[in-house]
Order: structure tokens, then sequence, then C-alpha cells
């Protein structure tokens, strides 16, 4: 499989990710959940500092529990968790 440079924009900055070819899909829909929950929590809180509300989108993700009654389930979670380190890697 080939790769390809993707850029994702999560909490107002851009991140330039490389991916598989199968994955681009997965990794930009993981990031517009990321950003969607940053969104929503800023929305719900009083909480301004983004690195608050990055830990936050984490942990909820990170503690979300899957349908089991859905073939495919957990692995899509496991994807989007992965994406998610991904995305922290390149920060560091």
């Amino acid at each position: 499989m080939g790769e390809l440079s993707i850029k994702v924009t999560i909490g107002g900055r851009i991140y330039p990710i490389t991916v598989t070819d199968g994955e681009e899909d997965k990794v930009r829909a993981a990031a517009k959940r990321v950003e969607d929950n940053l969104k929503l929590l800023q929305s719900s809180y009083a909480v301004k500092d983004k690195q608050d509300l990055l830990a936050m989108t984490a942990l909820q993700l990170a503690t979300e529990q899957p349908d089991q009654t859905e073939p495919g389930t957990v692995a899509v979670r496991e994807e989007d968790l992965k994406s998610i380190e991904d995305i922290a890697e390149s920060l560091l």
C-alpha cells in the first residue's frame, strides 16, 4: 500500500499526517469526531484552555463503551484511538 500525506485540523491547529491509502477516511473521521467533541465541551463548560479540552476529549473517547451487538465496532474504536494517538505523537 502507498502512503499519503494529509492535513487535519484539531483545536484550530493543522496537523500533517502520513497515512496509508485505506486509512485516509478513517483518520479524517476521527479528527472530525475529536473536533466536534472539542466544540461541544467548549460550549458546555467554561473551559478555555485547548489542552484541557483535548485531555477531556481523549478521556471521553477512550472510556466509551462500544455497542457489542454491532460487528466491527471495537475495531473502529481502536482505529479512532490510534488516529488520536498519532496526532498526539506529532505534537511532541
